[in-house]
């Protein structure tokens, strides 16, 4: 049992949660949970992905603006298939919407990754993954105010930190979405959490087998695979506590994070123990 204990301050109040949460959500599926990933598309005729993606769409240029048009070009760089195939190995029953929004070369238009996230919010989808980023500073006050939006929609959006020692954006928004970068241990209910620091929580992402492009697989490393992992342990969530609100959510994984790390630290300290013995006898 986890209890959950925090408080979320606004201009106006603040406000205290509390609640507990059992150990059942880990045998949850992700039945009933809805996934935008918001990235280079993804392979629907992946037999790990097969009949779990509802709705692909695609960003296309229309003079000044970005439309999304139904979509049946799958991914054709590969990282928005191994992404979703990460989130449904932990959440094999949960429902996947694709918003391409990269091309072929896994790059894209800041605009685009800005018009496909608010067409996430505006679809209301419960779990938006990102892995993907920008470093461009004029996208700094629209993000934010967007995520402010989904944030306030219920929208729980989970951004992947850059690989590069150098702030991108949405990973630094913490306040108003979850960020997550990569650490070696294979478990992904053994994620972690690092107080304090812009990057908050840690989860796999070094050498993880993922769905690829022609119904292949491929070992990656990288944040971007470890923000799917958190994605699909939040679907797990929703699934057994679907009246979570996003605050809730970061709450839980923070309580539950706490718990695998003071796990780690008694299971440290029993082998030094162990060890001392030996050499004593």
């Amino acid at each position: 049992m986890t209890t959950v204990s925090a408080y979320e301050s606004n201009e106006n109040s603040t406000i205290s949660t509390y609640f507990q949460i059992d150990d059942t959500w880990k045998m949850a599926t992700g039945k009933g949970v809805s996934i935008a990933v918001v990235d280079s598309g993804i392979d629907t005729t992946h037999a790990d992905l097969q009949g779990k993606v509802k709705q692909s769409v695609e960003a296309r240029a229309d003079h000044k603006r970005v439309v999304f048009e139904p979509s049946e070009v799958g991914d054709s760089a590969g990282h928005g298939t191994a992404c979703a195939s990460i989130i449904s190995r932990i959440a094999p029953d949960a429902e996947f919407g694709s918003i391409k929004v990269l091309g072929a070369s896994g790059l894209g238009d800041g605009i685009a990754f800005l018009a496909g996230l608010e067409y996430a919010v505006k679809n209301k989808y419960q779990i938006i993954n990102l892995s993907l980023g920008t470093t461009k500073p004029q996208f700094f006050s629209p993000l934010h105010d967007l995520l402010d939006r989904a944030y306030q929609a219920g929208c729980i959006v989970v951004a992947a930190a850059n690989n590069l020692p150098q702030p991108s954006f949405p990973s630094v928004f913490s306040s108003s979405l979850i960020s997550v970068s990569k650490h070696e241990d294979s478990d992904p209910f053994n994620f972690g959490f690092r107080y304090g620091e812009v990057i908050e929580l840690t989860a796999p992402g070094v050498n993880i087998r993922t769905a690829w492009l022609n119904n292949s697989h491929k070992s990656l490393t990288g944040n971007s695979f470890a923000c799917p992992h958190i994605v699909g342990v939040i679907a797990l969530l929703l699934e057994k506590h679907p009246e979570l609100t996003p605050f809730q959510v970061k709450s839980a994984l923070y309580a539950i994070a706490q718990e695998n790390q003071d796990k780690k630290k008694l299971a440290e300290a029993a082998k030094q123990n162990d060890s001392q013995d030996k050499i004593l006898r």
